[in-house]
């Protein structure tokens, strides 16, 4: 089942999508095949649906020896979300996954996939309070991550922003997620983010940058977009 879906993997290659992919993911990275999003979530949801866990084993055991594609990756991600388990095994299942993200689209694509954490939300939610004390990048930007697409809500607003405080790490993953929640926060209650801006114990980067994101939502109004302009370090 495995090599199957590896050779559905190869089969699906977009040249010119995979060349555009590789210039957005700097680094060091698993090779990268170029199988379009839509597709590897239709793969991932057949595969969740007849034997995901199986799938997960064998990936884990590739990614053990190096031998995995970017995609495949992507795909121990995606199954984990659409997996029908119940919460301990779907945690036990991310415990093995968040140390292997290498890149932002990993993490990324895995995370908007994970709308269980909607469901049981406090559990999840202090289910990620771990990895926002990780001195891993990617462990954390997956924990902002994840509170930035499923906990941006009236009952977690305070928490998130507060998490956003006490992160201190130098990655520019972890940075630019921190932005990117912050703008999102902005968008869905513009006053308390207001009052997090100009009190908050962010770096002048992450401040920087999120009044920067910010003001290129179409969704702040202009007043908003020349208020915040003066907060910038």
């Amino acid at each position: 089942m495995y090599e199957e879906i590896r050779n559905q993997l190869l089969e699906s290659v977009d040249d010119k999508y995979r060349d555009f992919n590789r210039s957005l993911v700097p680094g060091e990275i698993a090779p990268m095949i170029g199988v379009r999003m839509p597709k590897l979530r239709e793969m991932a949801k057949q595969i969740a649906r007849e034997n995901g866990r199986e799938y997960i084993r064998k990936v884990k055991e590739a990614e053990a020896v190096g031998d995995v594609f970017h995609e495949e990756l992507l795909l121990h991600g995606i199954v984990i979300g659409y997996l029908k388990c119940d919460i301990k095994e779907r945690m036990e299942l991310l415990d093995a996954f968040v140390p292997v993200i290498n890149n932002w689209a990993v993490c990324d694509c895995s995370c908007m996939t994970y709308k269980f954490m909607k469901k049981d939300a406090e559990e999840w939610f202090s289910y990620l309070l771990k990895y926002t004390e990780s001195e891993q990048e990617y462990e954390i930007r997956f924990a902002l991550v994840s509170m930035l697409d499923h906990f941006a809500t009236e009952s977690f607003v305070d928490r998130v922003l507060e998490v956003i405080n006490e992160v201190h790490h130098e990655g520019y993953y972890v940075k630019m997620a921190a932005a990117w929640a912050v703008s999102v926060c902005f968008v869905k209650f513009p006053e308390k983010t207001k009052l997090f801006l100009q009190e908050n114990q962010m770096d002048d980067f992450t401040q920087n940058k999120s009044i920067q994101k910010i003001r290129e939502s179409y969704r702040v109004s202009r007043e908003d977009k020349e208020l915040i302009k003066s907060w910038k370090c």
